[in-house]
């Protein structure tokens, strides 16, 4: 039963306080990638690997085109050798980098699948309760739209994080080596390229965390409207959507704007503090040069000035390109904490690994209380015995608690208090997918997957035969309208059953209860979109199917249950009738009162 989600927000999604964010999702959310990371350690190795051979080449091509000048005027044979050496040199770095590269890509991606493989099992494993009060879109946002952003973030810090430390280090050592004094003036002023980074960075990442919430709320929004596009057209709603979508895509803009404007800030300082620092080189370097004094900086030549110049470009570049993956990161781990939401909800677990085996479908609900909301009651004490075989129908106003006694019995939800037994063992000590094997459902809703209509029908039973498919489809009439389609049971149907009606849909979601007939069925409102000739074939093969089932029966059509064995009439969460319908209609109560103004409404 899918609740009222709208306008629902969940709990902590819009915790954008900078100080809480950092210190409780930040570092749980890099443990957790970690733990993901590590089951590529040596693709990771072999990656740093990659980088350091990548940052030695790259810092040898400049010595040996340093020598090249240094040469030039003196032997032209010594010159072309060097120059071939950083040629040599080039190529290791490309083919490297190359490398690097493709392995990169292939851990940044294989983790988001792993991480998105996670989610879908989670997904799975989390109660009815998390779904039905969270907006599918947003649960969708994060699964695909977030993992997307997690992804580029991580590529570029494994790309440009692992060779900028290491050129970093390469150069401030090759740099020492050639003047100690000007290694100083490099050093003194980078630092602040990562004060301004972490200043920026530090700010970003609430930013980037409320950007994907409301990027969240807009898909939200757009599933609602895709799958609801009939419902705003006929009440006319056209404007008043457009007016909700342009609020959230007006918010959305904004957090946006402002997040990309205080990271993109980080790039143009850091540059601001690298252009000083390569200026400095420079012109200490002249001056070295022009005075030939090495005392303190060494021998100072053109050739060393020009490798000095490239390695101090080389040294401050790693800084602007580190203190974008800072800020990129800061976007990247937002995202991940809004996977990792939906990985550490508490799962759906049985307590017991008993099996509901050989199933007669004796079914006693003693004293249940229950509600979706603790504040609102719903279902108070309820009592039911229902013997094996018996037909049951639960009947009632809207809102009385029907569909809810559904949940209850396929433990889609678990009671608050109570108890439910099917053949004297509580459901609460079996194992969910044993229980739910044993019950056949039918509901208003219907629920197809994209395929052919055979791939659809076999989901109830995998090994059918063909002929045993045919005789079910016969059995529930679907038979003859499938074969009206052009390519019959190999016909291609849309998400959701597309190009097909309602009634279409349904007869193919009886036909596979018909296919594998389990001791219980539940059928809710399972004819409801089915025209009135249609259904008389339906009740027909129901007939069939029920006899010596327990079925459970809801419906808002009372003409369909006057052969049920037990009618349970509910009002207000609670059973205020029992009977069959001769009984009922003899007290004139409450479900007489239904029984005429359904009839008299025809």
């Amino acid at each position: 039963m899918a609740m009222d989600t709208s306008g629902f927000v969940p709990k902590g999604n819009l915790n954008t306080d900078p100080d809480a964010l950092k210190k409780t999702g930040r570092k749980h959310t890099v443990k957790r990638i970690w733990q993901y990371l590590g089951s590529y350690r040596l693709m990771i190795i072999l990656s740093l690997v990659l980088a350091l051979v990548s940052v030695v080449f790259t810092l040898l091509v400049p010595i040996m085109i340093g020598r090249a000048i240094d040469l030039m005027a003196d032997d032209r044979q010594l010159l072309i050798s060097f120059l071939l050496k950083a040629l040599i040199f080039a190529s290791f770095v490309l083919i490297s980098q190359f490398l690097m590269n493709i392995i990169n890509n292939y851990i940044t991606y294989n983790t988001v699948r792993d991480i998105r493989n996670s989610a879908i099992r989670k997904l799975q494993m989390l109660p009815l309760s998390y779904i039905d009060s969270h907006p599918k879109g947003d649960i969708v946002s994060r699964i695909v739209a977030d993992a997307d952003q997690f992804a580029e973030g991580l590529l570029m810090g494994f790309t440009q994080a692992f060779t900028g430390i290491m050129t970093i280090a390469g150069t401030l050592y090759f740099m020492l080596s050639m003047s100690v004094v000007i290694t100083i003036v490099v050093v003194v002023v980078t630092p602040l390229s990562i004060f301004i980074a972490r200043f920026i960075s530090s700010r970003t990442y609430a930013m980037f965390r409320k950007q994907g919430v409301q990027r969240g709320e807009q898909t939200a929004l757009i599933e609602e409207v895709i799958g609801n596009e009939k419902t705003v057209k006929a009440f006319c709603k056209e404007e008043d959507l457009l007016e909700r979508f342009d609020r959230i895509n007006d918010e959305l803009t904004s957090s946006s704007l402002r997040a990309v404007f205080f990271s993109s800030l980080t790039n143009p300082c850091t540059r601001f503090v690298n252009a000083i620092c390569y200026a400095l080189v420079a012109l200490f370097g002249a001056l070295f040069v022009l005075s030939g004094n090495g005392y303190i900086t060494g021998t100072i030549t053109v050739g060393t000035l020009t490798v000095f110049l490239s390695y101090a470009n080389q040294y401050t570049k790693p800084f602007n390109e580190i203190s974008s993956v800072i800020s990129e990161l800061q976007n990247a781990l937002a995202c991940a904490a809004r996977v990792f939401e939906i990985l550490d909800e508490k799962e759906e677990s049985d307590d017991y690994d008993a099996v509901l085996s050989e199933c007669n479908g004796n079914v006693e609900i003693s004293d249940v209380s229950f509600s979706y909301d603790p504040a609102i009651e719903l279902i108070k004490d309820l009592n039911v015995s229902v013997k094996s075989g018996q037909r049951v129908a639960i009947v009632g106003p809207t809102g009385c608690g029907k569909t809810t006694i559904i949940n209850l019995l396929m433990r889609f939800y678990d009671v608050d208090s109570g108890c439910i037994y099917v053949d004297g063992t509580d459901i609460r000590n079996v194992l969910r997918g044993s229980l739910r094997r044993s019950y056949g459902m039918v509901l208003q809703e219907t629920w197809l997957k994209y395929g052919t209509i055979m791939d659809n029908l076999k989901m109830a039973r995998p090994d059918a035969t063909y002929d045993e498919i045919i005789s079910a489809a016969k059995l529930s009439h679907a038979h003859g309208f499938i074969r009206r389609l052009e390519k019959g049971y190999d016909t291609m149907i849309g998400e959701e059953g597309e190009g097909l009606s309602e009634g279409q849909k349904q007869l193919l979601c009886i036909t596979r209860v018909m296919l594998n007939l389990p001791p219980m069925l539940i059928l809710d409102e399972a004819t409801s979109s089915i025209d009135t000739r249609t259904e008389l074939k339906i009740q027909s093969a129901f007939e069939t199917m029920m006899k010596g089932r327990t079925s459970f029966i809801v419906a808002h059509r009372l003409s369909t249950v006057v052969n049920a064995d037990l009618i349970l009439v509910m009002k207000g969460g609670k059973i205020i009738e029992t009977g069959d319908h001769e009984s009922l209609m003899a007290k004139g109560g409450f479900y007489k009162e239904l029984y005429l103004a359904g009839k008299g409404g025809g």
